[in-house]
């Protein structure tokens, strides 16, 4: 990956979703390749998984601010808590007794089998729990269906937005490579992006 090309890539998103913040997805970026990353000036990472997370901020650990942004287990939630500052994925009350950071809940708006999150109807009770625990929950965090229509996520990022409002949480997390300028038209502050400023 070259620095230069991603150093153009992150700053062009920077300036379209200012005041959002770009969280770079790096699921797909190798422990080695990280570096090009930092070199391009990258702030915010946000990583799919425990064990990535764990081997990636052994080495880079005081380069970025890290977020965790795949599915959360609660197994792994100890962990995740010791090297993150957000976690934007928690749907789980098995996860939340775990957890010891701030959080997003990850609402599943479409219904999908095959995502994580709870539903809209699920949100009011496990908000109340999730606070009993003691967690800190800034949010809200939504993956709409995939679709190469940026315009078919917009209402789902509409009714995630509604949502926050109702519950009087003020960070979106929503929008990837896909969608995040339809997203930060419905209010983002979160965008997670990585194919947009990591082609080759």
């Amino acid at each position: 990956m070259s620095s230069e090309r991603i150093r153009a890539n992150y700053e062009r998103v920077c300036e379209e979703v200012a005041p959002a913040r770009v969280v770079v997805a790096t699921k797909y970026v190798a422990l080695d390749e990280m570096k090009a990353l930092a070199e391009a000036g990258v702030e915010t990472v946000g990583e799919n998984r425990a064990q990535d997370l764990v081997a990636k901020h052994a080495r880079y650990g005081g380069t970025f601010r890290w977020h965790f942004i795949g599915h959360l287990q609660s197994r792994k939630a100890k962990d995740v808590s010791a090297l993150c500052e957000l976690v934007h994925s928690l749907s789980s009350l098995s996860a939340a007794r775990r957890l010891t950071v701030p959080a997003l809940v990850e609402v599943n708006l479409a219904g999908e089998e095959t995502k994580a999150g709870i539903s809209s109807e699920e949100l009011p009770g496990f908000l109340e729990e999730a606070r009993g625990l003691g967690i800190e929950v800034r949010g809200l965090m939504t993956m709409p269906p995939l679709t190469d229509d940026a315009e078919r996520s917009r209402p789902y990022f509409r009714s995630l937005r509604h949502l926050a409002a109702e519950h009087g949480l003020r960070e979106l997390s929503m929008g990837t490579s896909q969608d995040y300028r339809v997203a930060v038209e419905e209010g983002a502050t979160y965008v997670r992006v990585g194919s947009a400023l990591l082609a080759r």
